[in-house]
């Protein structure tokens, strides 16, 4: 079921790009590719976003079905990724998989993800492994999700009982993945075509249709909550989470992964500072508690009273961002600067069907990072988005972000020139 990799460009680049001191990075340093559960797995049947996606007038574009079948396929997915030369897989566990009823675990699906870690070691792969991607499982969001009054201590359980199963295979826990993303979308601006709402603002007024839909009148989630709300949830879910990790491991190394936009001022009326404080500020703060901060990063933005357009004739990516590879460089350097802890990056790409272009996004941004590390910021690896095209959410199975395709006809995978070229820089760690 894998297509036969395609080498030979990134021979080729690698053959006219010696590897010396200059080029090289830390010694083990990590490089990898990430996944989320619910945009590889498939059949996510207990999970929230599953059931949005059956509503009528749904804001998915199409079902995430067997997505990439990587639950069952992951041995294969894992061997391969080790085989390009990656030293680090990240991927999720599904809350609606181990707790798919209030208070009722499954010791299988523990036991599944406790396989997949095993796989990683097998294969001398780091495996970083994040608690909550996004999706949350139904019961939990029909009670309200992170704007309920319980839903740091269940949060907390659900931590707890899964470190307890799998901590000792760990290498990096996270509690959340862009737990900021909420206030973000408020910043972010749909086209005059789509009304001129924000991104926040849209969810929002989905939110009153759903839940007549299901007529469940508490019902929220990641992206529908409302911003403010569902962040102090998520704070708090975080702070409440790293405690119950550390409980049971108290060295399992324990972070988060934050969504951040290379943020640049507008000529006029620039709102910087104000996006920065109101988006980053609380997260970069509790950051400075944490074992590591990951970093993920895809394009640059302008800010001015909201984040403005990119600009016109600028290179745009399938999901409408700029193509702008340097975001890296500028993100690692201020979360650094703002935290003091060690960054990884553990989600940069970029959506397109054109692989030359990802291959250029990669030499550009790694290029950047290397010059940041050079310069004396603490980065520790760099997980690319992502390790095959997936189920990206609301735009379904458009947007193509990964180093390998999928026929979901077949689940046959197949390497791109990309995922072989960043193969071999992690293999050389060096450009």
């Amino acid at each position: 079921m894998l297509g036969k990799p395609s080498f030979a460009q990134a021979d080729k680049a690698a053959s006219s790009a010696p590897s010396d001191a200059a080029k090289a990075f830390p010694n083990q340093f990590l490089w990898g590719c990430a996944t989320a559960g619910y945009q590889v797995e498939g059949n996510n049947v207990n999970s929230d976003l599953w059931m949005m996606e059956y509503l009528p007038g749904t804001i998915f574009k199409e079902r995430s079905g067997d997505a990439c079948n990587h639950y069952h396929l992951y041995p294969q997915d894992i061997a391969m990724l080790a085989d390009l030369g990656f030293n680090t897989y990240r991927f999720s566990l599904e809350w609606s998989r181990i707790e798919p009823e209030e208070g009722q675990f499954s010791n299988a699906e523990l036991d599944h993800y406790r396989r997949m870690l095993a796989a990683c070691h097998e294969h001398h792969l780091t495996p970083m492994l994040t608690y909550s991607h996004f999706s949350l499982p139904r019961w939990f969001a029909l009670k309200g999700a992170w704007e309920s009054p319980g839903a740091t201590d269940l949060y907390a359980r659900f931590c707890e009982k899964a470190t307890r199963h799998l901590g000792d295979l760990v290498g990096y826990a996270s509690t959340l993945n862009e737990p900021d993303l909420p206030q973000l979308l408020n910043w972010i601006n749909l086209p005059p075509s789509a009304g001129g709402k924000t991104v926040s603002e849209m969810f929002q007024s989905n939110l009153a249709q759903v839940r007549k839909q299901l007529n469940a009148p508490e019902f929220s989630n990641f992206f529908l909550g409302d911003g403010k709300r569902t962040r102090d949830g998520l704070l708090a879910a975080h702070a409440k989470g790293k405690e119950a990790m550390k409980s049971v491991r108290p060295n399992m190394p324990v972070g988060f992964n934050l969504a951040m936009q290379d943020d640049q001022p507008a000529p006029e009326d620039s709102h910087l500072e104000q996006k920065r404080a109101d988006v980053y500020g609380p997260w970069l703060e509790a950051a400075k508690h944490c074992d590591y901060l990951g970093v993920q990063t895809y394009s640059r933005s302008i800010v001015g009273k909201k984040d403005l357009p990119p600009a016109k004739g600028a290179e745009l990516t399938q999901n409408g961002m700029e193509f702008y590879p340097e975001c890296v460089e500028h993100v690692v350097r201020y979360a650094g600067k703002q935290t003091g802890v060690p960054i990884y990056v553990t989600e940069n790409g970029v959506a397109t069907t054109d692989d030359s272009r990802r291959v250029e996004y990669f030499q550009r941004a790694l290029s950047g990072l290397k010059r940041a590390i050079d310069s004396g910021v603490d980065v520790r690896g760099y997980v690319a988005w992502s390790l095959m095209d997936n189920f990206e959410w609301m735009s379904g199975y458009t947007p193509k972000f990964g180093i390998v395709a999928v026929d979901r006809s077949t689940q046959r995978r197949t390497i791109k020139p990309s995922g072989a070229m960043l193969g071999n820089i992690a293999r050389r760690n060096s450009l």
